[in-house]
């Protein structure tokens, strides 16, 4: 992690001038093609819910605007954020949120968030909570074209929140809607740009 001199930042002023909104976060919504992670993970015998937490986790960690975070008046960017994901097993009818590393290779993290969410009783573990994390859910009920978030009243939270909706099979493409929410105070467009094309390239390399 590193400390941001506010002074020498070239961000100063798009930081300052969203400091002082109630609301300066924002969301955008767009469709994403998984037709090659489907297909690799129906091979491999993987859930396509946690090979999404892995692909997007890793895109969101190669985005630095992604990584900067606001603790004690002061800026910070992250080495990395951590998934916090929600799941619901079956038969169930609440949902929880597993937070863990990710780590290892796409086959490991599926595995270990399938033993994480049979072993998780409690609806959270609040001392996985903090800033360095990414919060991800899915919606896979409905073809997503927007979702807002609930938050508090702390501008200065950075956490992205990223989820994703059905799949939705047009012209020969298998495609699901993915909302990203964000603070403007860090993060543009061109940045939600980057993440997108990133993750793109990430669903490629395994087709």
């Amino acid at each position: 992690m590193r400390k941001i001199d506010l002074y020498s930042w070239d961000r100063r002023e798009i930081y300052e001038f969203f400091s002082p909104l109630a609301q300066p976060w924002y969301s955008v919504g767009f469709h994403l093609d998984v037709g090659g992670l489907y297909r690799h993970v129906k091979t491999k015998g993987l859930p396509f819910y946690y090979a999404m937490c892995y692909l997007v986790t890793q895109a969101v960690n190669e985005t630095e605007a992604f990584l900067y975070t606001l603790r004690g008046g002061e800026v910070f960017l992250l080495d990395r954020r951590e998934p916090s994901f929600t799941v619901r097993r079956a038969g169930e009818k609440y949902f929880r949120i597993v937070t863990m590393p990710c780590r290892g290779s796409l086959t490991e993290f599926c595995r270990e968030a399938v033993e994480r969410e049979k072993a998780q009783e409690a609806f959270i573990d609040p001392e996985s909570e903090s800033d360095a994390l990414v919060y991800l859910s899915c919606l896979p009920w409905v073809d997503l074209t927007a979702l807002t978030n609930e938050r508090g009243d702390d501008r200065g939270d950075a956490i992205p929140r990223i989820a994703w909706g059905k799949f939705v099979e047009e012209g020969g493409r298998l495609t699901l809607g993915m909302s990203v929410e964000v603070n403007h105070r860090f993060v543009d467009g061109a940045d939600i740009g980057a993440f997108a094309k990133r993750l793109e390239e990430k669903i490629a390399e395994l087709s």
